[in-house]
């Protein structure tokens, strides 16, 4: 089914989601890999807030490149979630809805959606440039210092993804490979 949404991204518009769905994202979203997460964690684990406020929002797990002249990004295509695992958990406990990558993810992240009522979406990976396109404004708001791992807050307009795990506990990955092998005999 294709759906549209508007940040941010409430619990009661992650839990009108479920795999397979195509999703065109508006709003604001924020980027984050793996340095930055790890900057976030030492934050919190130092007792002090993070930069930016996770309740309802979405991180991307993007560098972007540098931008073209005229654009205000470079190629913006995700990157594999999975290096990002130990950290998720923890910011969905803290309100984080929503996640953008490729890739599988682990058991506790997908808890940890399921906990709190978020998304995991999948944005297709070698499309960088063609996703760029749908970056209106990028700005850095935290974590300058890591030059393409800061985060950045992001303008999209029908930002596209796949729900790939949703809020009742449903996986792609493994609805996929069910309906794969079934099809197969």
């Amino acid at each position: 089914m294709i759906k549209r949404i508007h940040t941010p991204l409430t619990g009661e518009k992650s839990k009108t989601l479920s795999v397979g769905d195509y999703v065109y994202i508006t709003g604001t979203i924020y980027t984050a890999r793996d340095a930055a997460h790890k900057r976030m964690q030492e934050t919190l684990d130092a007792g002090n807030n993070l930069p930016i406020d996770l309740n309802d929002n979405i991180i991307y797990y993007m560098g972007p490149s540098p931008a073209r002249e005229g654009r205000p990004i470079g190629s913006a295509g995700p990157t594999t979630a999975s290096r990002m695992d130990k950290y998720a958990p923890g910011l969905l406990d803290l309100g984080l809805k929503g996640m953008i990558g490729k890739g599988k993810r682990s058991k506790e992240v997908l808890d940890a959606v399921v906990r709190n009522g978020g998304v995991y979406f999948a944005a297709v990976g070698g499309a960088g440039a063609l996703l760029s396109k749908a970056i209106q404004k990028a700005e850095v708001v935290a974590y300058e210092d890591l030059g393409t791992e800061a985060i950045h807050r992001l303008e999209v307009v029908d930002f596209p993804v796949i729900v790939v795990a949703d809020a009742s506990g449903n996986n792609l990955y493994e609805t996929a490979v069910k309906e794969f092998a079934v099809n197969e005999v």
